[in-house]
């Protein structure tokens, strides 16, 4: 009698596939990463340009402004461009625009004219970058993933920011600003190469998957954005003014930082090395933390969408403002870095909620939503900037504590209020994009 072998076989390892999805994601990323490179290495050229022809600062001014001009009124029409003719085709557009204007930008200071053309142009194309990439991923991305996509691809402006700070300087250095300009325009003309081979174009009005549970992949026409419904919901108001005040505190902290450093800490941010980009790349971890944190709040334990959003947007919020009141008290550089930080991490985790909630509300019209709300983001970053300059300036100098109380205080009451209105008006369910609006 003989006895049967039986071979055992190994069971051969579990292959990790890299979806399209996935590479999307990953594609976004690098776009508001390359984007934000970007507009540090221009600060930096500039900067340099600056101090070899002697500008004054009120001319530095104007043309580091310059940029808003056209990123502000690029918002809404961005995201209305992507809804109709796609986010694959906005983001060519936005890369190729983007990257010509920065090589051709001028390396010296005295092309004045010159310059501010090719930052308006920059803003301009800059400002379609942002809600064309909420409408690629609204396309791509499925409801459970989306908080985790958006998070992660928008995290891309802070990480960008901090490896900016880190490497370019020594660009400018060795090489000159107006290589420096080129080498960020080369940067993002290698993004564009790389969207070229793995951006898919998302049939229009026809996503692979659905934009919500329950929707129908309908084929027709494509419907009229509903202007006037977005704009008279309450929900769609809890967002732009969030977005609103976190791009206040966002952009006082980060545009005041080196006076606040020279005058409250009397350290010069220069010399401070790699710590600078500490609030950068705390940003960058708890942006992506507060989107997995919803997620699994949903998900994992079931909480309503609405609530989940609303508890992710307070916490971020809230802790933002406390540090905020910190920072005036700071007297040493490690105590006012570790304030920064944590005004700037707790806010990038509150992006969790807010940011994440155009998805929720309008998957349809996600980048219209984003180009209306990045909009008042924008508009912040104007008024908080200049109306922290006059409380300083109305407190007898930057060096008069009761100034820096004003400003930050300023701050932590648009925090708090921010999150109060999310608390009471913010929804969860999608109100815009349903049949009745074909």
């Amino acid at each position: 009698m003989h006895q049967q072998r039986t071979s055992i076989h190994p069971i051969p390892p579990k292959r990790i596939v890299l979806e399209p999805r996935h590479l999307i994601v990953l594609a976004c990323f690098l776009a508001t990463l390359s984007a934000y490179v970007e507009r540090v290495g221009f600060s930096i050229a500039y900067t340099a340009m600056a101090k070899v022809d002697n500008v004054d600062e009120a001319t530095k001014g104007t043309v580091l402004s310059a940029f808003y001009w056209g990123y502000g009124v690029a918002q809404v029409p961005g995201g209305w461009a992507a809804q109709r003719w796609g986010g694959q085709r906005m983001l060519m557009v936005s890369f190729g625009l983007w990257s010509t204007a920065s090589m051709l930008t001028p390396g010296s200071a005295s092309s004045q004219s010159a310059i501010l053309l090719a930052r308006v142009a920059v803003g301009i194309a800059q400002g379609f970058l942002i809600p064309s990439v909420h409408t690629v991923l609204s396309q791509w991305i499925p409801p459970h993933e989306r908080a985790k996509a958006v998070s992660l691809s928008t995290s891309g402006m802070y990480l960008g920011s901090a490896a900016g700070m880190l490497v370019l300087p020594s660009i400018a250095a060795r090489a000159g600003p107006g290589a420096l300009l080129k080498f960020v325009g080369a940067l993002g003309f290698a993004w564009l190469a790389f969207w070229i081979v793995v951006g898919r174009e998302v049939p229009h009005r026809l996503a692979t998957i659905p934009l919500a549970s329950g929707e129908s992949k309908q084929k027709g026409r494509t419907p009229a954005t509903p202007w006037l419904r977005m704009l008279t919901q309450p929900a769609v108001w809890a967002i732009i003014i969030n977005n609103f005040a976190f791009h206040y505190a966002f952009y006082v902290v980060m545009n005041w930082l080196p006076t606040y450093f020279d005058k409250v800490l009397n350290a010069n941010l220069a010399s401070l090395g790699g710590v600078k980009t500490l609030p950068y790349l705390a940003m960058f971890a708890t942006s992506n933390l507060g989107g997995w944190f919803g997620d699994y709040l949903i998900h994992q334990r079931k909480v309503p969408t609405a609530t989940a959003r609303k508890l992710v947007n307070t916490m971020g919020f809230l802790g933002a403002a406390m540090a905020l009141m910190f920072m005036p008290t700071a007297r040493t550089v490690t105590s006012g870095v570790t304030a920064t930080t944590c005004v700037l991490g707790l806010a990038g985790f509150a992006r969790g909620g807010f940011s994440v909630n155009h998805m929720d509300i309008a998957p349809k019209y996600a980048g219209i939503l984003m180009g209306i709300s990045n909009t008042a983001g924008t508009l912040a970053g104007v008024i908080g900037v200049s109306v922290t300059g006059l409380l300083l300036e109305s407190n007898a100098g930057q060096d008069i504590s009761s100034g820096w109380w004003q400003a930050f205080a300023a701050c932590a009451v648009q925090c708090v209020a921010g999150s109060a209105v999310f608390v009471i008006a913010a929804k969860g369910n999608r109100l815009f994009g349903n049949d009745t609006d074909n």
